[in-house]
């Protein structure tokens, strides 16, 4: 028997370092799954539209169900459920085994839409034989890295059907079809200097060649791409767009180290995904919901925004109207979009006690003049349960004398009287075309949500 012993002892210790080897390659096996899976998300969503219907795709793959707001409602113990506004706001939740009544609600906030460069809805240029449109900046673009990209044009197209029907489509050219070349440093010797952009005469981009008696218009374009996507729509007539143009290069892990993320529409793409994937594999036993608003970036005054009754309807035929106050007081808010983390070559754009490092957690973000919605309750949960699962986590307030930001956090707090914590990824290059953040921190992000989605008591 000894032997016997002395033999199991010896197969212990010889199997003891496979195990060890494979619990040290798990968890990044499945933070590359994670961020693979990011990637597809953020190359296939480059609008709003594009984006709830992906989400919408993963919701039905993972059994939610889809509500109608025109219809009555039959929610369930236990279930998923989503609803769509405007095909570009989403409001996706599971109703848990407890009442929210009781339990409360844990909710996470996003939004769907980033600054770009919109078409006109009489665009058509021609100047010299090339075929251009005009463009309409949405939201605070950083301008200058439009230029000399290869860019693609997706969006929303309203149509009438073959039957005398409005429908609505979507289109994506998944290719370079545009471009907006720079002026050359020969006709403009102070562009590295002195240059300024005037978004109405600097910004068309260019499409094509064409003769000087072209009369193709806009929607002649969309709607051979329509019927290139769509072969089986019937199209009378197009009765309107929002179409917008997008960085045709796909998201990319970069870095000798694959350390980073590049992508466009990391603001605020990133935080809907994260949102997503933790209500998904959150355990559902707590009543939790996810919130992704568009128009984020223009102030969210809108049906489908922040500012909007939207949220506030969802809840309502959720817990009765009576009853949402109730709700609310033991439910919290975690507003997720992303944070400034420090650039190398602009350090003194932070307070020296609070640069948030890529790759070194997700951000708390804090402004006491409330562009924030942090308090010291909603970031104490927060930090307990990042070190329950032995998590890292930063802070962020801006510096003293500069304007700071802000997100729908504040805004749903102010409509719903909720507990709220800001908090994001840290990224470069917010509201450029192209963004950057760290490999690391999204997943940490979702690990956390997901805990904070079952958690038992949120305030």
């Amino acid at each position: 028997m000894a032997f016997v012993l002395i033999g199991v002892i010896r197969l212990c210790h010889a199997i003891l370092p496979i195990i060890e080897s494979f619990m040290s390659i798990r968890k990044p096996m499945e933070h590359t799954s994670f961020n693979q899976n990011l990637l597809d998300f953020l190359s296939t969503s480059p609008t709003p539209w594009h984006a709830t219907g992906n989400m919408t795709r993963i919701l039905d793959k993972a059994g939610f169900q889809a509500l109608d707001e025109r219809e009555d409602w039959n929610l369930k113990q236990g279930q998923g459920y989503y609803v769509v506004r405007n095909g570009s706001s989403i409001v996706a939740f599971r109703t848990g085994k407890r009442s929210p009544l009781e339990a409360g609600i844990r909710m996470t906030g996003a939004h769907t839409d980033s600054p770009c460069l919109k078409v006109k809805p009489n665009p058509e240029l021609r100047r010299k034989g090339f075929y251009q449109v005009g463009v309409e900046v949405y939201g605070g673009v950083l301008l200058n890295p439009w230029f000399d990209r290869d860019l693609s044009l997706a969006g929303r197209v309203t149509l009438l059907d073959g039957q005398g029907k409005v429908k609505d489509c979507l289109v994506d050219f998944r290719r370079p079809v545009a471009f907006i070349p720079s002026l050359a440093i020969h006709l403009d010797r102070e562009a590295n200097s002195n240059r300024s952009i005037n978004p109405q005469t600097d910004l068309p981009p260019v499409l094509m060649q064409v003769a000087d008696d072209d009369k193709t218009a806009f929607t002649d374009l969309v709607e051979a791409q329509i019927k290139k996507e769509h072969p089986e729509q019937g199209i009378s007539r197009i009765l309107g767009y929002e179409l917008s143009f997008y960085d045709a290069q796909p998201a990319n892990l970069s870095g000798l180290k694959d350390d980073f993320i590049t992508s466009a529409r990391l603001d605020n793409l990133l935080s809907c995904y994260i949102g997503l994937q933790a209500l998904l594999d959150a355990s559902g036993d707590e009543p939790a919901l996810l919130v992704c608003n568009d128009h984020e970036e223009v102030g969210s005054m809108s049906a489908e925004g922040a500012q909007g009754p939207f949220l506030s309807s969802v809840l309502d035929r959720w817990c009765g109207p009576e009853n949402r106050s109730r709700a609310v007081a033991r439910s919290m808010m975690i507003s997720a979009d992303n944070a400034h983390g420090v650039h190398p070559n602009y350090i003194d754009r932070h307070d020296e006690n609070h640069g948030p490092l890529l790759n070194q957690g997700p951000v708390i973000k804090i402004n006491h003049n409330q562009r924030y919605a942090t308090n010291s309750r909603s970031a104490a949960l927060y930090r307990h349960i990042s070190a329950e699962l032995g998590l890292p986590h930063q802070s962020f307030v801006v510096r003293s004398d500069m304007a700071c930001g802000s997100t729908i956090g504040p805004l749903t707090a102010g409509n719903l009287g909720i507990t709220t914590l800001d908090i994001g990824v840290p990224q470069f290059g917010m509201h450029s075309i192209r963004e950057l953040c760290g490999t690391r921190d999204g997943y940490t992000l979702y690990q956390v949500l997901k805990a904070f989605m079952g958690w038992p008591e949120v305030n």
